[in-house]
């Protein structure tokens, strides 16, 4: 499974490494855009688990979003190393 996260956080001069190394200890993941990662978690995790370990990193006026996303029907525009990373993690 491979979840996409996305985010803002809205508070002047926030410091986003908190939040980075958080994504990267849950499981390998790509950086494809500004405030999306793609995550596949090291061990089995649903959205709610997800969000809510991200949440300790971030305030309470920031926004997350979270959701599964699959190798069925998805288009974008993306550099290649972002498609790579898709199709070696399905």
């Amino acid at each position: 499974m491979i979840y996409l996260i996305t985010y803002d956080l809205n508070t002047e001069g926030k410091d986003y490494n908190a939040l980075y190394d958080k994504i990267k200890s849950l499981g390998e993941c790509f950086h494809p855009l500004e405030s999306v990662w793609f995550l596949q978690p090291f061990h089995y995790s649903d959205v709610n688990t997800v969000t809510e370990q991200l949440r300790t990193t971030m305030d309470s006026n920031d926004n997350i979003f979270v959701v599964e996303i699959t190798d069925k029907s998805r288009q974008g525009w993306l550099p290649k190393t972002a498609w790579d990373w898709l199709k070696a993690h399905k």
